[in-house]
């Protein structure tokens, strides 16, 4: 929060005083497709997946959080509507969750928070369009090696037919980019 906002001790111990450490084991939910979303969530440690199981029961994978980053059905939340997406943690997960009430009243006793949470939802959504103009103009092959260069502690962390799901391919369609690279080199 450094980054973005500069708070007080006061602030800070209110802050402190909100917040909750809560710990997941891997396979568990955050949220599910329906249900309302309850926490915007900062991960301290652990991975999750964010994904949307169509009428056909085809899981897309939408994003992977890791630690440093922040996870939550966005509209859910903020909405206090059902969910879209399934967020499931691939690995036992240690989270910073804030409640929609808890976050509203951040806001009020501590307006520097508002700007801080306006930024992180920003930047969520400038990395959110950014994927779409990726799947759109670049060739599987060139979103592999772009989340491959991007994001190689994930690719590390999870199986390949997530990293499928995530650029939008079946798992033998990235086995046989794989391949091609191994050979090009």
């Amino acid at each position: 929060m450094s980054k973005y906002v500069s708070l007080t001790e006061e602030e800070k111990a209110y802050l402190d005083s909100k917040i909750v450490l809560r710990k997941y084991l891997k396979g568990q939910y955050l949220v599910q497709q329906g249900d309302i979303c309850k926490y915007e969530c900062y991960v301290v440690s652990g991975c999750t997946k964010t994904s949307y199981v169509d009428d056909l029961g085809q899981e897309h994978i939408i994003m992977f959080s890791i630690e440093d980053w922040w996870t939550s059905d966005m509209a859910s939340f903020i909405n206090q509507s059902p969910a879209d997406f399934n967020i499931q943690f691939l690995e036992n997960t240690e989270l910073i969750a804030i409640s929609h009430d808890v976050i509203e009243d951040l806001y009020k006793h501590v307006p520097k928070l508002e700007r801080f949470f306006r930024q992180v939802v920003e930047k969520a959504f400038i990395a959110s369009q950014k994927r779409v103009v990726r799947n759109l103009s670049m060739t599987a092959k060139d979103r592999y090696l772009f989340f491959k260069e991007q994001y190689p502690e994930i690719e590390q962390r999870i199986p390949q037919y997530m990293v499928a799901s995530y650029l939008g391919i079946t798992k033998e369609f990235l086995s046989k980019i794989k391949s091609q690279l191994i050979m090009d080199q």
